[in-house]
């Protein structure tokens, strides 16, 4: 059974702590923020206040997902603020290694991303510097995306090369997941599921859009 990632960048804003209650209420492993600059994507969401209003109100890790420009600025802050897991992009920055660094310096684990049509080399150099390799099936910037289908061949080559250099390595699979392609994820390796619209979109409860996306991923 994969963790489960609900990301408040779909929540709703005015309600955010109610709902990041009731996620965690209906089972989430843990809470993404999706931290945005409007440089490296273009859109900007939140920042350092959000991270410090959430830590207090829930238990769960906060996985926050750094898609900024030069992210060694700011990790250690966000690891201040309460972040649990920090992750940066290998293509927002030239330092990759030392942003990685200073996240297990500063105490959280420490996450690489990479773009759909960034290359998975990226990952082979820093494999053992990490905790956490992000998978994004999606461009970044914006919730509610349509999933990449070669998004599942890449998942798979990733697997392999975890798999081969450091096993304890978690996979996560960010963008379009939903309870249609959640089993498939899972079969492909992914071990961590951050889905956005598809737990706190339509018409159906967080509780009940969470339940959904458990069932498939277990078929």
């Amino acid at each position: 059974m994969p963790l489960l990632a609900p990301s408040i960048l779909s929540a709703d804003f005015a309600r955010l702590g109610e709902q990041v209650l009731a996620a965690e209420a209906a089972g989430a492993d843990w809470i993404h923020v999706d931290v945005m600059d409007g440089r490296f994507v273009p859109n900007i969401t939140m920042g350092f206040v959000v991270v410090e209003a959430l830590r207090p109100l829930t238990r769960l890790p906060l996985d926050v997902h750094l898609m900024i420009v030069e992210p060694e600025r700011y990790v250690e802050r966000f690891v201040a603020a309460g972040a649990d897991v920090v992750t940066v992009h290998a293509e927002a920055t030239p330092h990759v290694h030392r942003a990685l660094q200073l996240i297990r310096a500063a105490g959280a684990k420490a996450g690489l991303a990479l773009n759909p049509a960034t290359p998975l080399d990226w990952f082979e150099d820093v494999m053992g510097e990490l905790d956490l390799a992000l998978l994004m099936s999606v461009n970044p910037g914006f919730g509610g995306q349509r999933f990449i289908p070669r998004s599942l061949e890449r998942l798979e080559r990733l697997r392999a090369l975890r798999d081969r250099l450091a096993p304890e390595v978690l996979i996560e699979v960010d963008g379009g997941v939903a309870p249609a392609n959640a089993a498939e994820l899972v079969r492909r390796g992914a071990d961590v599921l951050v889905a956005g619209s598809a737990v706190f979109g339509g018409p159906a409860t967080i509780a009940e859009n969470l339940g959904a996306l458990r069932d498939a991923a277990r078929a």
